[in-house]
């Protein structure tokens, strides 16, 4: 879940800073452009209150006066001046665009659009005003300014400044930079906030996911701290554990009503199948309806102590031991190879002589038994029942494989259910609780059992151990 909602959080604040980032960078461009136009516009201003003393053009050149080429002179000489020591070109151009000073001394009039547009507001008595954005990567921008030259009311000529951009956009990448550089400093910080925060949401939601992985794998002591994370978690925590604590003692309830009444069946079922055998004595032998009551007798005896034993394998805690697997399932098959031979069925321990693992010895044990005994139940004689060790990683797989008729697909999927057994093995002896035990039994140590069929027929039955410890 973090790995969703994490990038989500990221993606959301980086778009807000994008967001809030670049209108502030078009912004910086737009005001840095702003100070040069207002400084051309100062400049372009004093140029034109020089230049509207010398506005009279003379038809003849005798016809100035000293004081007129005074004027000009002084004119020509800040034009110079003001391009020698900024590198603007300047130029007083009359209305019909002939220059009447200018710096450089062959300056045109701008012919390009947004100089013939400050032109030409000029001419109609406005100065120049917003022109177009000039950005970092323009190479050849250039900023035209002009001003009117008003004497009498009427404009008689032009200022016109052309500002190199060379400075202004060096300024704007540098406060762009600057931007970028406390854009990516607040985005390690979101990041770092944006961790913290779904840490501590997201906290509680993992251990209340530990916990009912505990409580569906059998380990019910399993509850939830409920003191971190928002007050709405820490609800659910709390309703958990409730929650746990009734279930835990609603199977608590089931365990011990199945463990009561099996054992309180026990005796009233042992009186009964006495009195059948005194009432067998006083019947003729081999009397067929008496040999029938009798084994119905002995099974339903055999099914109350299958229920009391699953009551106590759900019940009871394992012991985990560092153990010789390998060891003790050749211990097993060797108890049961006499009743192996006597049916015929030839029981093998397969695999390496010594491998260990986390288990409970005594549940392992009585789990191979049940497995070992349901092998030799259904393979016919002169087949081979293989047990077999061997580690894989992190565990240690028990591997159990018989030549028996096997089971279908449908009959895979429900095998280990309690009291479920084949329709075709309804006339084998047993309470189809034996693999329920079995699976319990392993359950509680963090085992696992699992049927597979064995081609071309038969049962493989895998016991899986972990290596490491809990």
């Amino acid at each position: 879940m973090r790995t969703r909602l994490l990038p989500l959080l990221i993606v959301l604040m980086a778009g807000v800073l994008l967001a809030l980032g670049l209108p502030l960078g078009v912004i910086t461009a737009g005001v840095e452009q702003q100070k040069v136009v207002v400084d051309r516009i100062d400049d372009a201003a004093r140029f034109a209150s020089l230049a509207q003393f010398v506005t009279a053009r003379p038809v003849d050149v005798h016809d100035k006066t000293p004081e007129e080429d005074e004027r000009r002179a002084t004119l020509d000489a800040e034009l110079a001046r003001y391009y020698g020591l900024y590198g603007i070109r300047a130029g007083v151009f009359y209305r019909d665009h002939t220059p009447m000073a200018a710096a450089p001394h062959d300056l045109p009039v701008p012919r390009d659009s947004e100089g013939a547009r400050a032109f030409s507001e000029a001419l109609a008595g406005r100065r120049s005003h917003d022109p177009h954005q000039i950005w970092p990567w323009d190479d050849d921008g250039r900023i035209p300014v002009a001003s009117p030259v008003i004497r009498d009311g009427d404009v008689v000529a032009v200022v016109v400044t052309d500002s190199p951009t060379g400075q202004m956009r060096s300024r704007i990448l540098h406060g762009w930079l600057l931007i970028a550089a406390g854009e990516c400093a607040a985005m390690l910080v979101a990041v770092a906030a944006a961790i913290r925060l779904t840490g501590w949401v997201l906290r509680p939601v993992r251990v209340l996911d530990a916990a009912s992985h505990d409580i569906a794998t059998g380990r019910l002591k399993s509850r939830v701290a409920g003191t971190a994370g928002p007050p709405e978690l820490r609800r659910l925590a709390r309703s958990f554990n409730e929650m746990a604590d009734n279930v835990e003692e609603v199977l608590e309830q089931q365990r011990a009503f199945v463990a009561d009444a099996s054992h309180q069946l026990r005796n009233p079922l042992s009186a009964l199948l006495l009195r059948i055998e005194l009432l067998a004595l006083e019947l003729p032998e081999g009397n067929e309806e008496i040999a029938s009551v009798r084994t119905e007798g002995k099974r339903l005896a055999r099914v109350l102590d299958d229920l009391l034993d699953l009551a106590l394998a759900e019940h009871t805690a394992a012991d985990l031991q560092l153990t010789d697997v390998a060891a003790l399932a050749a211990e097993r098959v060797g108890s049961w190879r006499p009743m192996a031979d006597d049916k015929g069925v030839r029981l093998s321990y397969e695999g390496q002589s010594a491998v260990t693992g986390w288990v409970d010895p005594v549940a392992l044990s009585s789990a191979l038994d049940a497995v070992v005994d349901n092998a030799l139940k259904f393979t016919p004689a002169d087949q081979p029942v293989t047990v077999e060790v061997a580690p894989d990683g992190e565990h240690v797989v028990i591997t159990v494989a018989d030549r028996g008729p096997g089971l279908t697909d449908d009959e895979l999927a429900r095998v280990g259910d309690r009291f479920w057994r084949s329709g075709r093995h309804q006339n084998v002896s047993g309470s189809g609780l034996g693999l329920s035990i079995t699976r319990a039994l392993l359950a509680a140590g963090g085992a696992t059992i699992a049927y597979a069929p064995h081609p071309p027929h038969g049962l493989k039955v895998t016991v899986t151990v972990p290596r490491t410890a809990p």
